[in-house]
């Protein structure tokens, strides 16, 4: 039993100093999206308009509900490459069952239960198989894709009820329902992230997995269920981004996952694991959400977009590799 309660003493001192770099992580974050905010008001006399900060909130709520899976899987240690194919595979599932006849709420159920296997097939063979992640992952997107490419020929499926419109495009008051749903997922995230054993036996496994199973705990179990989390998330996604282009496209969420990285390494979640927060993925996201609404409000071309986007990844990844050698 001494092994068990020596761990638990040093998790203990451990999460009290995750605690306190937390709260320092995300004021962090919080103040650089402050002066973003700040500059692209400067530079842009629409920034701040309501329309706009709508619109921000719209193109930000795919980043955070692809970001706020990600950070699951990311504080064990791993990585999710294959988030975008599953967004697209959803987004065909709930296409083709809605064209079929099948109610929009019933096809919304299949598209987000299709993410489920996606998930698990990763977990299991990260966890039980013991393949590297990125090699997993990077496999499963081009076979995830391959299979969205071959359930519809190549060609988007287009033209979907307006119930099913509606959550992508739709508002509850001003606000929009995708803002809405990223909340509530980014809520139910958080506490699981925070209140549960996934959360936090997650972010153990990230820390020290050997430690974590000689505790007698169910390592493949708990590195499983993240990658499970960050299927369905995407799943989510797909509901936002086929609602809102009214067309199930089999090249959907292109490179979305590099994107939802930044986000979730930008919001302070180490690449190394055992370190990350809910909270500082949705700011994070906002970041990446704010940054390419300034850059499109200023006429910044596409090709110089993607370079910028670029620039942010590699400066994420600086970031967290210069605090975790800080902390060591």
């Amino acid at each position: 039993m001494q092994p068990v309660s020596k761990w638990g003493h040093d998790e203990m001192k451990g999460e009290a100093r995750s605690r306190s770099w937390k709260v320092g992580q995300s004021t962090g974050v919080l103040v650089g999206l402050l002066v973003l905010a700040v500059a692209l008001t400067i530079l842009t006399p629409f920034f701040l308009t309501l329309d706009n900060l709508l619109n921000v909130a719209l193109q930000t709520a795919t980043y955070i509900l692809v970001s706020v899976g990600m950070t699951f899987v990311i504080v064990t240690g791993g990585i999710d490459l294959s988030v975008g194919s599953v967004a697209a595979l959803a987004g065909v599932v709930m296409a083709m069952s809605m064209k079929a006849g099948v109610g929009v709420g019933i096809s919304i159920m299949l598209g987000i239960a299709a993410g489920l296997p996606c998930g698990l097939l990763n977990g299991v063979l990260v966890s039980r198989v013991g393949l590297p992640p990125f090699i997993v992952t990077l496999a499963t997107m081009s076979i995830i894709r391959g299979i969205a490419l071959i359930l519809t020929g190549g060609i988007p499926i287009y033209g979907f009820p307006a119930s099913f419109r509606w959550f992508g495009t739709g508002r509850i008051g001003a606000v929009p329902v995708a803002a809405v749903i990223a909340l509530v997922v980014a809520v139910i995230g958080g506490f699981i992230f925070k209140k549960t054993k996934v959360g936090h036996y997650a972010t153990a496994i990230g820390n020290n997995e050997e430690a974590v199973r000689l505790c007698g705990i169910n390592v493949n179990r708990y590195k499983i269920i993240p990658y499970v989390i960050s299927g369905l998330s995407a799943a989510m996604a797909a509901i936002v981004i086929t609602g809102r282009l009214n067309t199930a496209e089999p090249l959907a969420g292109w490179m979305i996952e590099m994107d939802a990285v930044a986000a979730v390494v930008m919001g302070g979640t180490s690449l190394a694991g055992g370190r990350g927060s809910i909270l500082g993925t949705v700011l994070g996201a906002l970041l990446m959400g704010v940054m390419g609404n300034g850059l499109n409000m200023m006429s910044v071309q596409s090709h110089y977009q993607q370079l910028a986007m670029g620039a942010v990844i590699l400066v994420a990844v600086l970031l967290d590799k210069m605090r975790d050698q800080t902390r060591s």
